[in-house]
C-alpha cells in the first residue's frame, strides 16, 4: 500500500514516518509540507492513501481533496477535533488526533485493508478496439478508441477528438485514464491523454518538455493538431517510444 504523509510540521511528519515502519504492507512513497507539494507528489506517485493535516499554510487539506479526481483513501492526522465531522462527510476512513495512538493507528489501516477488499476486482481495462458510447446533447455516437486522437479535459467535462467530430462529455478526465491501456493512452499533461498510434513528429520544447503533432484523420481539412508533453512525462513518454 503506496501511502503519503501530508503535514506542514516536520515533527509531526517524522513521527508518523517512525509509526508506520511497524506496518510492513505500508510503503511511505513521499512527504509534503503543502498542498501544492502534495498535488504534484500525488500525481508522480499514485498512492493509495493519504495521512493529510487540515491545518495548513496555504490551501487546508479539504481544499486539497476538492481539488483532486479522483482522490485516494483518506486518513486525517491533526491536532483538533473541531473538523471531524467534515471528515467524515469527504468520506474520509478515519480521524486521527496527534499525539497518534499506535492502536488507533492500526485500526484506521485496517480500515483501509477491509475497504479494499469489499471493493472486489476492477474493470479490465480498455482496449483500443473496444468501443464507446458517447452523448452530446442530441447527438450520440459508438468509437472505436483506436480512431480517437485526443482526450482533453475541460472544466467537469472532457472534449473527445475522433474523425472530423469534437464531442463534449461529462468525464474526469483522471478517471478515464484509469480506464485507458497505458500503452497507447498517454497522459501528456494535466489537460491532455493522447493516443500513442496518432503521433506523427516530436519536437524539443521548452524546459525539457516536448511538442507533439498528432496525424490528421483521413478524410478530414485543416491543420492536425500539437500537444505539449510536460517536463515531468517526457522521460515516460521517450520509454514508451524507444526501442
Amino acid at each position: 500500500m503506496k501511502a503519503l504523509i501530508i503535514d506542514d510540521e516536520r515533527l509531526a511528519r517524522k513521527e508518523l514516518l517512525n509509526s508506520l515502519k511497524a506496518f510492513e504492507h505500508v510503503e511511505v512513497v513521499g512527504e509534503a509540507a503543502n498542498a501544492d507539494e502534495a498535488e504534484e507528489l500525488i500525481e508522480k506517485e499514485r498512492p493509495d492513501l493519504l495521512f493529510l493535516d487540515i491545518n495548513m499554510p496555504g490551501r487546508s487539506g479539504f481544499e486539497l481533496l476538492a481539488s483532486l479526481d479522483p482522490a485516494p483513501q483518506v486518513i486525517f492526522v491533526t491536532a483538533y477535533d473541531e473538523h471531524a465531522i467534515q471528515a467524515f462527510e469527504v468520506n474520509a476512513l478515519d480521524y486521527l488526533l496527534k499525539p497518534i495512538d499506535p492502536e488507533r493507528l492500526e485500526a484506521a489501516l485496517n480500515k483501509v485493508t477491509r475497504k479494499e477488499e469489499q471493493s472486489g476486482p476492477q474493470r479490465e481495462v480498455l482496449r483500443e478496439n473496444d468501443q464507446i458510447f458517447l452523448k452530446d446533447g442530441e447527438k450520440c455516437w459508438f468509437v472505436t478508441l483506436k480512431d480517437v486522437r485526443t482526450f482533453e479535459s475541460e472544466g467537469n467535462y472532457v472534449r473527445v477528438r475522433f474523425d472530423d467530430q469534437k464531442p463534449l462529455v461529462l468525464r474526469s478526465l483522471n478517471n478515464l485514464e484509469k480506464k485507458l491501456d497505458p500503452l497507447i493512452f498517454f497522459r501528456a499533461n494535466r489537460k491532455f491523454i493522447i493516443n500513442l498510434r496518432w503521433v506523427d513528429k516530436i519536437e524539443p520544447w521548452f524546459n525539457g518538455g516536448l511538442m507533439v503533432k498528432l496525424k490528421q484523420a483521413p478524410g478530414v481539412q485543416g491543420e492536425a493538431g500539437t500537444v505539449e508533453v510536460s517536463r515531468r512525462q517526457a522521460s515516460r513518454f521517450k520509454e514508451l517510444l524507444s526501442l
